[in-house]
């Protein structure tokens, strides 16, 4: 079997890397906002620091948007623009060192590159936004 056939994937590909992205990103926000899944470190959300309250609400909603694939591009990009922030403040500022390995910021490296890929490469056919284009 050739490598190049596998392309004929890659719609697919990009859906379950937009819908798994989504939901472990929107676990993210339940857990700063509800304690779901039980972190034991969570608050009410109106103890929650006002950062902390945007970023929750820009995990919940952002990664709902993605999940169902509308307006996926501006979701992706405002997300990606959140963990970069998160890095240099949150992982960085937290530790003092850049290194993701030493001051724990790996996922928020993944998922600003993850989501600035999807930035660029849209949502796909498998999303609302992919619908509301063929139509168009």
């Amino acid at each position: 079997m050739k490598l190049d056939t596998l392309s004929k994937y890659a719609p697919l590909g990009l859906a379950v890397l937009r819908v798994v992205t989504a939901l472990l990103f929107i676990e993210h926000g339940t857990q700063k906002l509800f304690d779901f899944p039980a972190s034991g470190q969570a608050g009410p959300a109106g103890a929650l620091p006002p950062l902390m309250l945007v970023a929750a609400a820009i995990e919940l909603i952002g990664g709902l948007l993605l999940l169902v694939g509308l307006f996926t591009r501006y979701a992706a990009f405002v997300m990606a623009g959140e963990m970069a922030v998160a890095f240099w403040m949150g992982h960085v500022g937290g530790s003092g060192s850049v290194f993701p390995a030493v001051n724990m910021g790996d996922a928020a490296v993944l998922f600003c590159f993850v989501f600035l890929y999807l930035f660029l490469a849209g949502p796909g056919d498998f999303s609302i936004d992919g619908r509301r284009t063929q139509r168009a």
